[in-house]
């Protein structure tokens, strides 16, 4: 399963905050996940989360200055 930094997870279960969806902080062979409903974040190992996944929202990808590079002018 593919899963970026960046993308939004739909998990199976609710938080008991009442939130399924959660933003992905760090992925590898473990992932940090958030959730966006109050912030918590949690460490999962890569065969754990991908049990809970119902569907995976892709991140936008951004670049440039919206990504928070500086932008220089070049003379």
């Amino acid at each position: 399963m593919n899963i970026q930094v960046g993308d939004i997870v739909r998990l199976k279960k609710p938080h008991p905050c009442g939130a399924s969806e959660w933003r992905v902080l760090r992925a590898g062979a473990d992932f940090r996940i958030e959730c966006r409903g109050c912030g918590h974040q949690l460490m999962l190992a890569r065969p754990a989360l991908e049990k809970r996944i119902r569907e995976v929202i892709p991140g936008e990808k951004s670049g440039g200055a919206a990504a928070g590079e500086a932008v220089t002018g070049g003379t």
